[in-house]
């Protein structure tokens, strides 16, 4: 996990909590104490090994910065059979992809003519404490909505790898909320604008390695607003696994180290419900991956 220390604003730290089991995104939000021991590395592609520091966690931020992202992140639409029902589209027959892009890593001296990639590149966000803005636009029309999710790490650049070869490119696996403007989304053919404003794609608070989940589809993913569950899904419902999402996506294209991949939403999102379940200002919304994974929590603040 990245973090800011207690007693050093300055400062951005990598390692892992003192206690294995706890949830530390539910123990910030609670006030609790959580204790981490420090990485020599400052970044999760490159974690160093760990030293014998231990620091107090101030504010968590998401497991990659926005500079460390491969260029884009990757988001799966349509990947689980009960939310296919609830919005009554068939089952694809392969995946449904579209994504962010954000800035490459910043040069001294950019090539000649290079373009670098460009909005939205504020589109990945900080676990609370970091408030999650919800813009004008999607206040206007009261549609600001929910996509719980699995985020995918790839470790390595790759490409054209098959889905037995595909693990062997996975880092591991955070949480993630796919944040949806619907009155945009459901207006346009293409969704970058309904999902991409400014810091409308959450991820964190931690990354656990592949080892320590070596079978996804015993994970279970729970979405609650305000303590109320509206979504509850095990990942066993996905259409497509994760070897066969990562393979898909590096046919003919290459997915540099530090990709993100967000793998759909289960059943129960807000434009699926009778009545519709929108944002408002101050709602806390919580994505909580069980086991090993724990609880992204961020609290939506309405632009003025």
């Amino acid at each position: 996990m990245r973090f800011v220390p207690k007693g050093d604003s300055s400062a951005v730290l990598l390692g892992e909590p003192v206690d294995s089991s706890v949830d530390v995104g539910l123990a910030l939000r609670k006030g609790e104490e959580v204790k981490v021991k420090v990485y020599s590395g400052k970044s999760v592609l490159d974690p160093g090994s760990p030293t014998d520091k231990v620091e107090t966690v101030d504010r968590v931020l998401s497991p990659l910065a926005e500079e460390e992202i491969g260029g884009s992140i990757r988001c799966i639409g349509l990947n689980y059979r009960q939310h296919a029902e609830e919005m009554s589209i068939p089952l694809p027959d392969v995946p449904t992809v579209f994504l962010y892009v954000l800035p490459s890593i910043p040069r001294a001296k950019p090539r000649t003519n290079e373009k670098l990639p460009s909005k939205p590149s504020q589109a990945l966000a900080d676990p609370w404490p970091a408030p999650t803005p919800i813009p004008k636009h999607t206040l206007a029309s009261n549609s600001a909505d929910y996509e719980s999710e699995l985020a995918v790490i790839i470790s390595k650049t790759c490409k054209n790898v098959t889905e037995a070869e595909a693990m062997d490119h996975v880092l591991g696996y955070t949480a993630a909320n796919d944040i949806s403007s619907r009155s945009s989304q459901f207006a346009q053919s293409q969704w970058c604008y309904s999902k991409g404003f400014d810091k409308s794609c959450p991820l964190g608070p931690v990354l656990v390695s592949t080892s320590l989940v070596p079978d996804v589809a015993a994970l279970k993913m729970r979405g609650l607003k305000n303590g109320r569950v509206l979504q509850d899904c095990g990942l066993d419902d996905m259409i497509f696994s994760i070897p066969q999402l990562v393979s898909f996506l590096s046919q003919g294209t290459t997915l540099p180290a530090g990709t993100v991949i967000i793998t759909g939403t289960p059943a129960g999102i807000g434009a699926g419900r009778t009545p519709k379940e929108w944002f408002k200002d101050g709602d806390e919304f919580v994505v909580e991956i069980l086991p090993h994974i724990g609880s992204l929590v961020n609290v939506m603040k309405f632009e003025e």
